[in-house]
C-alpha cells in the first residue's frame, strides 16, 4: 500500500537534529515515507553530521528504508521505510555523538513493530551535553516507558565523553506484543524519597568533585551521605559529569551538568542546582528534558490504543513545542496544552 510523503523543513521550531530523529522514527512506526530539508539549519554547522547520519542508516538498517541524500553535510533527505525487523544490530558513530540519540531513534519501532526481543549495540558518546546521559535514560525514562507496556534493559559497558567517545552501551528492547502499548498519566510526582549527587572523574583531578559538592552542599543542604565522587580509568576521558538523581514515588528525575575544558566547576554544580530547584518549586511531575522525552512514545500509545492520556510538566520547552508538531504531521492526534499555577503545565494528548 502507497502511504502519503510528509514533507517537513527541518529549519521550522528550534531547528535542530530532533526533527530528524522523530521524523525517522515515526515515519518506521507508521509506515509514512518522509522527506526532510533544511536539516539542523539553525544550527552553527547545518546538514547531516556524524551522529546524525548514524541516526539515518541505524534506522535504515533496522527497516530496510531506501534513503536518498544520507551523507556527511547533507540538507535534504528522503526516508521510505520498510517492514521493521527485530535482530542483533551494531552501531559504532565513530566519534563522541550521542549513543543514546541514536538509540531513541530506532528504539519506538522495535518496541511498536519489531517481533520478540532485538539487542542493540552502541559505541560513541554515553554522557554528552544537549543529550540524555545512559543514567538518564536507565533512571528517568525507562522506567515511564515500562509503564507503557514496553520491557527494555539498558547496560553501560564503558562511558564515552566528550571530545574522545569511545563509550560503550547496549540494550535489549522487547516488542509491546498483540496487546500493544497502553497510555498512562503521569501527573503527580508523589512524595520526595532520595536525593543523591555522583559526580563521574575520568582523567580529572578529584578535587573538582569536592568543589562541586560544596556548592550542592550549600545551595540544597545536602550532606555528605548524599554526594559520591566515582573515579573512572582515565582511557574513558577526559570527562566529567555532575549527577543529580531525585525520587518521587512515580517519577525519578536526573538533572546532569558537564565539565570541560575552560568550564569553572562550581559554575557547573550552580547550573545544576538551579534546575533541580527550578523542578522541585513547582508541582509538575516531569522535568523539561523528561517532558520532550516522553512525548514520543505517549503518542505512539495512545494513537494504538484509541485512548488519552496526561501528564505534568515544569516547562513546554522549544524541543517539546517542535516535537508536538512532528508528531502531529504523522499521527492523528491533538494536543491540549495549559498553564496550572507557577512551575506546571498539563499536557493531554489524545485522539484527534
Amino acid at each position: 500500500m502507497n502511504m502519503m510523503m510528509i514533507e517537513l523543513d527541518g529549519s521550522a521550531g528550534e531547528g535542530g537534529g530532533q526533527v530528524l530523529r522523530s521524523s525517522l522514527a515515526l515515519s518506521m512506526c507508521t509506515g509514512h515515507p518522509v522527506t526532510l530539508r533544511n536539516i539542523r539549519a539553525k544550527r552553527p554547522k547545518p546538514g547531516l553530521m556524524r551522529q546524525h547520519l548514524t541516526c539515518v542508516q541505524a534506522a535504515q538498517a533496522v527497516c530496510g528504508a531506501e534513503v536518498e541524500g544520507a551523507e556527511l553535510g547533507a540538507s535534504t533527505l528522503v526516508f521510505r521505510p520498510g517492514p521493521v525487523r527485530a535482530g542483533d544490530y551494531r552501531f559504532s558513530i565513530g566519534s563522541a555523538g550521542s549513543c543514546t540519540l541514536v538509540l531513541q531513534t530506532v528504539w519506538p519501532a522495535l518496541m511498536l513493530r519489531g517481533q520478540g526481543e532485538s539487542r542493540v549495540h552502541l559505541s560513541g558518546g554515553t554522557h554528552n551535553a544537549m543529550a540524555p546521559p545512559f543514567h538518564f535514560i536507565e533512571r528517568a525514562y525507562l522506567p515511564l516507558l515500562k509503564q507503557l507496556g514496553a520491557q527494555a534493559q539498558v547496560f553501560l559497558h564503558r562511558h564515552g565523553f566528550h571530545p574522545a567517545g569511545g563509550g560503550d552501551l547496549r540494550a535489549v528492547i522487547h516488542a509491546a506484543g498483540p496487546q500493544g502499548l497502553r497510555p498512562v498519566d503521569v501527573v503527580h510526582r508523589g512524595e520526595w524519597r532520595s536525593s543523591q549527587a555522583e559526580c563521574l572523574l575520568a582523567g580529572v583531578p578529584g578535587h573538582v568533585a569536592q568543589r562541586q559538592f560544596g556548592v550542592l552542599a550549600k545551595t540544597l543542604g545536602w550532606s555528605p551521605q548524599q554526594m559520591r565522587a566515582v573515579a573512572l580509568s582515565q582511557n574513558e576521558g577526559p570527562g566529567q559529569a555532575l549527577m543529580a538523581t531525585i525520587v518521587h514515588d512515580h517519577v525519578t528525575e536526573v538533572f546532569t551538568g558537564f565539565g570541560g575544558k575552560g568550564l569553572v566547576a562550581e559554575r557547573v554544580a550552580g547550573e545544576v542546582c538551579d534546575e533541580i530547584r527550578a523542578y522541585l518549586a513547582g508541582s509538575a511531575a516531569l522535568g523539561p528534558f523528561l517532558a520532550d522525552q516522553w512525548m514520543l512514545p505517549l503518542s505512539l500509545a495512545v494513537w494504538q490504543s484509541g485512548q488519552p492520556a496526561h501528564f505534568t510538566c515544569s516547562e513546554i520547552s522549544g524541543h517539546s513545542s517542535t516535537h508536538v508538531e512532528v508528531i502531529s504531521r504523522f499521527l492523528p492526534l491533538r494536543f491540549d496544552i495549559e498553564p496550572r499555577g507557577p512551575g506546571c503545565w498539563h499536557v493531554t494528548v489524545a485522539p484527534a
